[in-house]
């Protein structure tokens, strides 16, 4: 890193999402920024904490992206910095902020492309670590969170009246039940591959439904309801409320009771909605949190004047001044201490538990999963599982007690959970001649799992492959041949309207010394294809012996994606995040 650079504790993902030690961190910030030059008497000589002080030559212009329920406030910050000659090192900062849409940054910064802004404040470090997960990426460095607000249900008021609100409290899986029950109670959401309001909530849900039976289908209903009535972006999901309060809005089929939002854009919506407003309910298993990170880009093209200015400028968000400017837009500073008055404004009321303590910042992997599941149960999907059953399949896996195939079939039953009555799934396994000089034997065809076969459905026979599946004693990995018949079948049984895929797990490398090279079957895998009918492979590479760089090559030849997994419990949430890498990009 450059000389104006960050210490490592600021590095990208390293902003803490929990509000209550924003404290400490704007104070090391402030000492950052202090010895970032020379000296602290130097910087302290330049004017750098001057309030008041005549600016010095030219201003250093700053250039912010902010979510856009942030923005306002941000340019509020960059007026009162302007009116009261707020200087670093003795020049005034020219802070332009612009709203954009956190997902679409977060797009754009993962392309690589450069970008026009020197700071970003999106509504959440979600969008932070994707970006800082891609190897291509433009590099972001987050530098601690400005604000925070808590993630909650919002209704109109004959809605949360008619759930005993706000005497009567909720969990977010009851909350969410009793949308589901009642047609009346209609909820909508952001979408959650573009929302972190909209990710988060889904995300708290996936996991407290884990934790009760038959959770998973309860989550995969859920998801299948709120996707009829999910819109791009969260300012978009507010339109979807009813207009007012006749009965003609209030029974509108296409207009929502509930939504999922933030408190603060619940505040937003009650302080301009003039005879309209919002009650909300904080679920009382805790509440996710936006946690508005301020994070430099491409920091080690910045100039030391213009790191120093947006540095200068997060401080100035921590400071008296600047907590009461976010505070009035409704985002809390301080965790705890809670303003009564923005809870009131954004349509809380005891004894709902809105000053309940942050939950843990979430998972990566919770995260993942839940968005696996959203991609796969929104969209419908086609998928054919190749696993490998050689006789390396049989080997233990250590501290389990059990082998490679073992916790494969544990992996894949539960991926099989995942799925709803409309997906397609099947099964192959594959060897060396498994079927006459075929390497592979296709087990269960690919078809819609709520079909029935026989006596039970198309899920309970994958159910009952799936748990018979065996090492083939003295087997090797025929891992070319099935990989290209397999990835024939697949693309030319395309389904439009699905997302159609192919999922393959092996543990070794090919084995098969009369198979086709490796260097042909990827040639064979582009000519096969399209990109308007998208196949993409997901090829995992389990346990030592795999080799990740085959897969990868392999998958990366039709538009899919090489994973490795040394642990093969780890296979369920590899392959949710591959589907929704894969499904993104797709979705162009």
């Amino acid at each position: 890193m450059g000389r104006h650079s960050l210490p490592d504790a600021y590095g990208a993902g390293a902003a803490d999402p929990r509000p209550r030690a924003r404290r400490r961190t704007v104070a090391i910030a402030t000492v950052l920024v202090l010895t970032v030059a020379a000296g602290t008497a130097v910087a302290v000589r330049g004017g750098l904490l001057s309030f008041g002080s005549s600016c010095r030559d030219n201003a250093v212009p700053l250039k912010i992206a902010a979510s856009p329920d942030m923005a306002p406030a941000l340019r509020a910050v960059a007026e009162h910095a302007r009116a009261h000659n707020i200087t670093s090192d003795g020049h005034c900062i020219a802070v332009t902020v612009t709203a954009r849409e956190s997902y679409k940054v977060a797009d754009a910064l993962r392309s690589g492309n450069k970008s026009d802004v020197q700071a970003w404040v999106p509504d959440s470090a979600l969008w932070v670590t994707r970006v800082s997960g891609e190897s291509n990426a433009t590099r972001v460095t987050a530098a601690g969170s400005v604000a925070s607000s808590p993630v909650g249900v919002a209704m109109v008021p004959s809605a949360a009246k008619s759930l005993g609100w706000p005497e009567k409290t909720y969990t977010w899986t009851e909350l969410a039940g009793a949308a589901l029950r009642d047609d009346r109670l209609r909820l909508g959401a952001a979408d959650p591959v573009r929302s972190a309001a909209g990710l988060l909530a889904l995300t708290q849900l996936n996991t407290a439904a884990a934790t009760i039976k038959g959770g998973d289908t309860q989550v995969a209903a859920m998801a299948k309801t709120l996707s009829q009535r999910t819109s791009d972006s969260d300012s978009q999901v507010l339109d979807t409320l009813p207009r007012d309060s006749s009965g003609t809005e209030q029974g509108n089929p296409q207009r929502n009771q509930a939504l999922i939002l933030s408190e603060q854009s619940a505040f937003a919506y009650n302080s301009s909605a003039g005879g309209t407003r919002l009650d909300l309910f904080y679920p009382k298993d805790g509440s996710p949190r936006l946690d508005y990170p301020f994070t430099l880009v491409d920091e080690s093209r910045l100039s030391t004047d213009t790191s120093r200015a947006a540095l200068r400028f997060m401080t100035l968000l921590g400071e008296s001044d600047g907590q009461r400017i976010l505070e009035r837009y409704g985002f809390r500073t301080d965790d705890e201490k809670v303003s009564p008055a923005l809870v009131t404004k954004a349509g809380g009321r005891a004894p709902q538990p809105f000053a309940r303590a942050a939950l843990d910042p979430t998972p990566a992997k919770a995260v993942d999963e839940a968005l696996g599941t959203w991609t796969i149960t929104v969209q419908s999907a086609r998928i054919t599982t190749v696993v490998d059953a050689s006789a390396s399949m049989a080997q233990p896996v250590p501290g389990t007690g059990q082998s490679r195939m073992d916790v494969t079939r544990a992996s894949l039953l539960q991926a099989l959970a995942t799925f709803t009555s409309e997906d397609e799934i099947g099964l192959w396994k594959f060897s060396t001649r498994l079927d006459g000089d075929r390497d592979y034997r296709v087990l269960v065809p690919t078809e819609r799992l709520g079909d029935r076969k026989g006596n039970g459905t198309q899920r309970d026979k994958l159910s009952a492959a799936f748990s018979s599946l065996s090492p083939v004693p003295n087997g090797a990995t025929g891992l070319y041949d099935t990989t290209l018949a397999a990835y024939k079948a697949a693309t030319s049984s395309y389904v439009k309207g699905k997302f159609n895929a192919l999922v393959l797990l092996t543990d070794g490398v090919n084995q098969d010394p009369g198979s086709i090279s490796r260097s042909a079957l990827v040639t064979q895998l582009q000519k096969l294809t399209d990109p308007q009918r998208p196949v993409p492979l997901i090829a995992i590479a389990v346990g030592p012996d795999a080799d990740k760089a085959e897969v990868q090559e392999i998958a990366k030849a039709t538009g899919g994606s090489g994973q490795q997994v040394n642990d093969p419990t780890q296979i369920h949430s590899v392959i949710l995040r591959a589907i929704v890498a894969a499904g993104s990009q797709n979705q162009g």
